[in-house]
């Protein structure tokens, strides 16, 4: 890890890492690793495609949710559960490129009864919550580590209410906190394995995982055999976007986390040039932003959690 970069570096490498992994993985997307390497050999290039048919450059639900969550922690100073799950409604509402059915069933939720919270669901163990984590991250990096929890189960159960998909998300919230923080590799290391310790589903040790599912487990396993394999960002990114499955938010995952341990000058140029313009600014800024909302912040009350008797919450008819 490189030692010497500013928080800002770590930061904006972070939330561009989590596009740039997010349009490179969409083209493999759902495909085998035996596919992709019938069609493009090692793909290593963003050049849309995939099952959406993306434009180059173009991003999936795992930045357009990252940012809408971003926007939303901004405006009301914290994670909020109300703001938050009213920002993924807007969201959906924009009828983005691509939706998670569990993130679907989780905003449909909330529009009918106004509470911005899931019930908690064994099936509900997918990897929807954690790939939108980064704006907690950033905004939580000085937080105390029990609000940074909170923070992150608000904004998870509204559309992912699980105690495994909770844990993985906390891991991963933890290890970029870390990258921050400017801890060594070994420190992000020992929170993998504590989550090992903690369930051993999570093992990651053991075969390579290729063609992962939608299954937080085998999102995490894909991403940290990559991350603890290889000493650069580029590498990481190419060896989970081959391994196929659920690429888009694998790469995103790894890309965040390999983007704030070696910070934005590891993307490699060619990938930043590719990435839709828009979408480049908008992370470079809120990155910036939620970094100085950290900066300023007294934290101390994160907003309200799971309720259905906030006085805010929205008419179910307005949905």
């Amino acid at each position: 890890m490189q030692t010497s970069l500013s928080l800002e570096q770590r930061a904006i490498g972070a939330y561009l890492g989590l596009a740039v992994g997010d349009a490179l993985g969409a083209t493999t997307e759902f495909l085998t690793p035996n596919e992709i390497r019938e069609r493009y050999d090692v793909h290593n290039r963003i050049i849309g495609g995939g099952w959406l048919h993306l434009k180059p450059g173009q991003v999936t639900d795992d930045t357009g949710m990252s940012l809408a969550l971003g926007e939303s922690i901004l405006e009301q100073g914290g994670v909020k559960a109300v703001p938050v799950a009213r920002a993924f409604s807007d969201w959906m509402r924009g009828k983005p490129v691509d939706i998670g059915h569990t993130v679907r069933r989780g905003i449909v939720h909330f529009r009918d009864s106004g509470v911005p919270c899931v019930p908690e669901n064994e099936f509900d163990a997918g990897n929807g919550a954690c790939m939108r984590c980064l704006p907690v991250a950033i905004a939580y990096w000085n937080a105390p580590s029990a609000e940074l929890v909170e923070a992150s189960r608000i904004q998870s159960h509204v559309t992912h209410n699980n105690p495994q998909a909770d844990a993985g998300t906390e891991a991963m919230l933890a290890m970029l906190v870390a990258a921050f923080r400017g801890e060594p590799l070994s420190t992000l290391h020992t929170i993998a394995l504590n989550l090992v310790e903690q369930q051993r589903i999570y093992r990651f040790d053991r075969r390579a995982v290729e063609n992962p599912s939608g299954w937080i487990v085998e999102t995490l396993q894909v991403v940290f055999q990559a991350f603890f394999a290889h000493d650069n960002l580029e590498s990481v990114l190419i060896d989970v976007v081959n391994r196929g499955g659920d690429a888009d938010t694998t790469g995103a995952i790894a890309g965040m986390l390999a983007g704030a341990c070696y910070g934005v000058e590891a993307i490699p140029r060619r990938w930043l040039k590719a990435l839709d313009r828009q979408v480049r600014l908008a992370c470079e800024q809120q990155a910036l932003a939620l970094l100085e909302l950290a900066r300023t912040a007294e934290w101390g009350r994160t907003g309200l959690a799971c309720t259905d008797g906030d006085e805010d919450m929205p008419d179910p008819s307005t949905r």
